[in-house]
């Protein structure tokens, strides 16, 4: 029966510890080649160090934490019944084998809770890293004065610790009266809950430590009506300030001392001096956070508010301006003229000749009748950019011609992670241009890529892009499909680039048959040592799996080098939930930068981070943690940068806010008096747009995203917001 027990017990922890730390240490190891192939090993192993580091320091303190109460709970000694009296009829309980089981069932349990303390500790990481590279503001909050840079890097991790003690306490007291139940220092019976003196000092101080620690969190607490929603602003108002946080501060004070007040009451058995700490400290919560500020809110502050909340409108409208950098926007006035005449499209021919004809689904639709070639290549998006096409400054649309997996016309292991392996080429043409049949117009088209213009695609496979989300192998005995030919023969190829990572080793291999679960990785003869194997190469993936901390955009484009090479690029957020007074839009966010302008090649991979907005304080955070991981917008390749686009979802999402955020005058603003509307047509809000056009009081023509205003509940135009996308004027905003 004992060997029994141990097979079992030797299965159970096979099953729950031994193969999913295997698992772990294969995906960690899969993990490591990435990053080695990307040239980012600094940021694997700095976040790695940090988890294991707090995922220890967190498991090993609540490990200690419970160590001693048991270590206190199981000294203790008592002398427990074996007969009780239930519904009058005696019964003896043989509770030798309960007792057995005490050591086991509180080893179960201290070891799980502390493997799950462990990994809660290790997902803090960022916070850890954020609280010790903290940057600061200038600016200070309205209520507390604090830093505005305290909130977004060190007010979580001060969150999460008080999280921690919180749990670490309520687990120690559950633990310990596990262990005085099964030890008999509790005895229940049907008319009362009888407790050993000594179990009551113990749990009595466990307690008492737990409403100490609801000090700091009164404290932590008053500070999250800095993001309180109320009906007219978001953040403090005149109620939080004059009646729930002088309360709170009360609070703050005395929990501790009611805790204190408690473990004393305790020890020298006095209940009355435990029942009026506990009792003054809810009459004060009950008072002070519940019924004055409701009293308050309705007899002083309701038939005033427009004044009274003024101070307090005034913080929310500055705040969510900061939030979203919206200060930076420029007004100007604009004095509509009637008096078009033939002169003024004339020197404005630039603007005429890119107005866009071709919206982006229908065109995806007809580049893929037109242009798909074979079943198995697919058209994901239609993206918007502009080029310098045989001397003329011009805005297209193009769209990579990826590979679809699921179309294979013959789906097995060896098509699918051999031979197709790669999309091929793009389809691009302008905007405003239409051949005599009313279909699209080409500049570039078919493969090979054949160009009607200056504009040449010499590298035309797509090894990464955004459908393709499986690993493959290359460099094998077996040559890749590059493409079909108008005979109905195809092409093949070699892979020659710098991406994947090396089969190397048998042992290696099987490594790799493990994470992916074949075991023809292993065992195929058409794998050499040469062979390479591209992973993460689904390209949002691959930026996210590098930089996890940043937000990627939707909405990946495509672009052209001057040698020829097709290379993604992608905007990266910044963002938190943690800035004072700003209102929160999706997720929560209420603070956003574009910080990050990202770059990935479509054959090599190589995946690259510029800084875009080196003010932004989120990034330069980032920069202290991880030095190697961004590079200056300066050292961006001249043919990249002429690429650079202001990005749609952050004007949206910046027009929206504006909308009403752009009266500042908090009267003005109470009343909603002049209120702006993104338009709608058919239930669909309408989109930001890239155009060329000259704006007002400019020389030239430029490339803008552009979206207008209407007045709330009206149709006529009310004002545009514009991004510009040109250089020397990225980044601003008219």
């Amino acid at each position: 029966m004992k060997r029994t027990n141990l097979i079992i017990i030797a299965a159970l922890l096979v099953i729950l510890v031994v193969a999913p730390l295997l698992s772990s240490l294969l995906n960690l190891y899969i993990d490591w080649l990435f990053f080695a192939e990307t040239g980012y090993t600094a940021v694997f192993t700095k976040t790695l160090t940090t988890q294991l580091a707090s995922g220890c320091l967190f498991g090993l303190l609540f490990l200690g934490a419970a160590l001693i109460n048991l270590f206190f709970a199981r000294r203790i000694e008592f002398t427990r019944p074996d007969r009780y009296n239930i519904s009058g009829t005696p019964i003896t309980i043989n509770l030798t084998p309960l007792r057995t089981l005490q050591r086991a069932v509180t080893f179960v349990i201290v070891f799980i809770v502390t493997v799950m303390m462990g990994k809660w500790g290790a997902s803090l990481w960022s916070e850890i890293l954020m609280f010790t590279n903290a940057a600061t503001f200038g600016q200070n909050d309205p209520v507390f004065g604090r830093d505005l840079g305290f909130y977004l890097f060190r007010y979580p991790l001060f969150a999460s610790l008080k999280q921690f003690v919180d749990f670490t306490l309520i687990l120690s007291i559950l633990l310990a009266g596990i262990v005085y139940f099964l030890g008999g220092g509790i005895l229940v019976n049907q008319r009362q809950i009888m407790i050993d003196p000594r179990v009551k000092r113990h749990l009595g101080i466990l307690l008492g430590l737990l409403i100490m620690n609801m000090g700091p969190g009164f404290y932590l607490e008053s500070m999250k009506m800095l993001y309180a929603e109320h009906g007219v602003i978001f953040g403090a108002s005149y109620t939080d300030v004059h009646a729930k946080l002088p309360a709170y501060r009360l609070l703050a004070l005395l929990a501790p001392v009611a805790g204190a007040a408690m473990i004393a009451g305790m020890f020298r058995r006095q209940r009355r001096l435990t029942m009026i700490s506990l009792g003054g400290l809810f009459a004060v919560y009950f008072l002070g956070i519940l019924v004055y500020p409701a009293i308050l809110q309705k007899f002083k502050v309701a038939p005033n508010e427009i004044v009274m909340e003024a101070p307090y409108i005034e913080n929310n409208i500055r705040m969510t301006r900061l939030g979203y950098d919206l200060d930076r926007i420029q007004e100007i006035p604009f004095d509509v003229s009637y008096n078009l005449a033939a002169r003024d499209i004339d020197r404005n021919d630039a603007t005429i000749r890119n107005i866009r004809l071709w919206d982006h689904a229908p065109l995806l639709r007809t580049y893929s009748q037109l242009q798909q070639i074979r079943t198995y290549y697919r058209f994901q998006d239609v993206d918007n950019d502009r080029y310098t096409v045989n001397g003329q400054y011009l805005q297209v649309m193009l769209s990579p011609r990826e590979l679809s997996y699921a179309d294979l016309p013959s789906k097995n292991w060896i098509n699918e992670r051999l031979i197709f392996t790669h999309g091929n080429g793009i389809t691009l043409g302008p905007v405003s241009r239409i051949s005599r049949e009313g279909l699209p117009e080409f500049f570039i088209k078919d493969i090979p890529p054949a160009s009607s213009v200056d504009l040449k695609v010499k590298r035309p496979e797509i090894y990464y892009g955004e459908m393709s989300n499986d690993y493959v192998i290359v460099r094998t005995k077996i040559p890749e499909f590059s493409y079909p030919t108008p005979e109905g023969g195809n092409i093949y190829t070699s892979y020659g680039g710098a991406g994947g990572v090396a089969t190397g080793s048998l042992f290696r291999r099987l490594l790799f048959s493990l994470k992916y679960r074949t075991e023809k990785i292993l065992f195929s003869s058409d794998i050499t040592d040469n062979s390479r194997v591209l992973i993460f190469r689904n390209i949002k993936e691959r930026f996210q799996k590098i930089a996890p901390f940043l937000l990627f955009d939707h909405d990946p484009y495509l672009v052209i080098t001057d040698d020829g090479r097709l290379v993604w690029m992608v905007d990266a957020y910044t963002a938190s939930s943690r800035l004072p007074y700003s209102k929160p839009s999706v997720r929560r966010t209420n603070y956003v930068r574009n910080a990050v302008k990202a770059t990935l090649d479509a054959y090599n991979g190589t995946v690259t981070y510029y800084v875009s907005d080196p003010d932004d304080k989120i990034i330069q955070v980032y920069r202290r943690i991880f030095p190697a991981l961004f590079k200056d917008m300066a050292g961006m390749p001249a043919d990249l940068k002429r690429h650079v686009r202001y990005p749609q979802w952050l004007l949206q999402l910046q027009a929206s806010i504006y909308a009403a955020y752009h009266m500042t005058d908090p009267k003005v603003f109470y009343n909603k008096e002049n209120l702006w509307e993104i338009p709608v047509f058919e239930e669909k809000m309408m989109q930001p747009y890239y155009t060329i056009m000259k704006l007002p009081s400019e020389k030239r023509e430029e490339y803008i995203l552009l979206l207008p205003y209407t007045p709330a509940k009206l149709d006529n135009l009310a004002a545009w917001l514009a991004a510009r996308c040109d250089a020397p004027d990225y980044g601003k905003l008219v």
